[in-house]
């Protein structure tokens, strides 16, 4: 049985209720510290696992005697079931317990982890990282949410920035350290290592983190006093259904679409019959969400002209940075001649751009606006992809890698933060960890379907990333089209997105270091849940409140 937390200086119990009457921590306490490390190490395995797997693809491919889409499947299991369920996630914290849900889902991941390590063959592979990507979705929504409920209002802010920066931490270090086992151990240990930080992260949390629901109380931004979920006039009822049809319907809907999309090339007849039921899977989810009185992804959320536009700027961007880190990766090793360690570490300038700068290319977008850095960070990402058109064999690192991957890390930096900020600045403020998941989700559904896509649309066949010559020519038409999507990014952000009214609501994470997916935000209180008019609402890492 978990003890309760003890605030630092008064030893009030944490986590809200009416002995604490809030979130009590505070970080420099041992309970702080403890909290925090939990955290950072639950939801880094599943940011590391979204980039270790690309340096080890082409030797996962030879060990297992994978075809091209196989390695696609590999990719895009973990990408399309962490994608069509992390809303779902952050729903269940609040109704189950944040710190519940945060232990089933390390568990969980470290259980697929093991499966991972231990496939025999890659058709056990695919299903084990479509099992990674649910305990992903369970725990990466719960990290941030125990971080927003459990800590003092006055260190929030400062915890959630730690946590973000560990993060991005990992982030950098995870092609680093996946290309060195890849050339060690072995390949498998990239999902074995998730097990020994899982024996850590569970006693840790289930001893040192306070447990909290939907139900919890806890102060508002704008007033020290406490009120539960759902109080007073028109509040929303603490506990509502589960959209559980939504999920299973966009998580279906995606998976049939990439199904299509990855096995177009091999011409059977399933193709056109799963790409049309992925289309009408996609219609159906829209009609329930519409009609559904609690919906996963409240629709009139895209009332919001600036966060549609935003989130358009989202697909383009990031369906163009999961194709090229994909591809990028196979081309290093497969191409060029660099092993799984060298590709790793070539990746680390931009990574190490983002975690630099990206805090100050926030404060920059704050005094000018949105517009110009979301404009101007998409060019400057087309313009690396064409820079990469000059890697080919026996690539120099210095004269042709590194340019390109320098400028790709500026034009990041250039545009992710402003991304957030504008993402959370379009919609009311009880509204933004929503905003946030959906955004997150949006993000890593245009990565699963560009990493589908590209080898349809650039004549890969199955056997591509074994032949240098096929692989450098697919290469060379999949960059160009990646530009192109980004060329339509900074045309949409120019043409739509606007500077937000004076005052709105800011990111928290502030640093970032993920090269596939913005940053995600907690939910926020002031005196409004959703737009609803609750005066109390909760911390949910993502998603509407359940």
């Amino acid at each position: 049985m978990a003890v309760p937390a003890r605030d630092a200086s008064d030893g009030r119990p944490a986590g809200g209720g009416p002995a604490g009457g809030g979130p009590a921590v505070r970080i420099a306490s041992p309970t702080g510290k403890w909290i925090l490390l939990t955290t950072v190490l639950g939801s880094g395995m599943a940011l590391l696992d979204s980039t270790v797997v690309n340096v080890a693809l082409p030797t996962i491919g030879r060990d297992l005697d994978a075809s091209l889409a196989a390695l696609q499947w590999t990719v895009n299991g973990y990408m399309l079931s962490l994608a069509g369920l992390i809303l779902l996630g952050g729903s269940l914290g609040d109704r189950f317990g944040r710190r519940k849900i945060f232990v089933l889902g390390v568990m969980w991941f470290a259980a697929a982890s093991l499966l991972c390590g231990l496939a025999p063959n890659v058709g056990v592979l695919v299903v084990a990282r479509v099992l990674q990507g649910v305990g992903g979705a369970l725990l990466t929504p719960g990290s941030l949410a125990i971080i927003q409920a459990s800590f003092h209002p006055d260190d929030r802010s400062r915890a959630i920035g730690l946590w973000s920066g560990f993060g991005g931490v990992g982030a950098a270090v995870g092609p680093f350290l996946g290309g060195w086992l890849v050339d060690g151990p072995g390949w498998r240990w990239v999902f074995l290592l998730n097990i020994p930080v899982a024996l850590v992260c569970v006693p840790v949390a289930l001893r040192h983190v306070p447990e909290s629901t939907g139900d919890t109380a806890r102060p508002t931004e704008s007033a020290g006093t406490t009120g539960p979920r759902g109080a007073g006039s028109g509040g929303a009822p603490a506990h509502r259904r589960f959209d559980v049809l939504g999920a299973v319907l966009g998580a279906l809907s995606l998976a049939l679409v990439t199904y299509a999309l990855i096995e177009a090339p091999s011409g059977s007849p399933l193709v056109p019959v799963t790409a049309v039921a992925g289309v009408a899977t996609g219609v159906a989810f829209v009609y329930v969400e519409r009609r559904r009185p609690d919906p996963m992804m409240p629709l009139d959320i895209f009332a919001s002209r600036q966060f549609t536009a935003v989130n358009l700027v989202t697909l383009c961007v990031y369906a163009a940075f999961g194709g090229f880190f994909f591809l990028t990766a196979l081309q290093l090793q497969v191409v060029a001649g660099y092993s799984a360690l060298q590709a790793g570490t070539a990746l680390l300038p931009t990574t190490a751009l983002m975690l630099l700068f990206s805090a100050r290319s926030g404060e920059l977008s704050q005094r000018i606006g949105p517009r110009i850095p979301l404009t101007v960070g998409p060019l400057l990402c087309a313009t690396a992809m064409l820079l990469m058109l000059r890697v080919g064999e026996d690539a120099s690192y210095v004269a042709d890698v590194l340019p390109a991957l320098l400028v790709m890390g500026l034009g990041m930096v250039t545009l992710v933060a402003p991304l957030t900020a504008t993402v959370l600045a379009s919609v009311d403020t009880g509204r933004a960890g929503l905003a946030s998941g959906i955004n997150n989700a949006a993000a890593r559904a245009a990565g699963l379907v560009a990493v589908a896509a590209l080898p349809l649309l650039t004549g890969m066949g199955p056997e591509a990333y074994r032949s240098a010559d096929a692989f450098d020519a697919a290469f060379r038409r999949a960059m160009p089209l990646c530009a192109g999507v980004l060329v339509v990014g900074a045309v949409l952000a120019f043409t739509t997105v606007r500077r937000p009214a004076p005052g709105c609501l800011r990111p928290e994470c502030r640093r970032h270091g993920s090269l596939t997916t913005p940053p995600l935000e907690p939910e926020r209180s002031r005196g409004v849940l959703g737009g609803r008019g609750s005066p109390g609402s909760e911390p949910s890492g993502a998603g509407p409140a359940s």
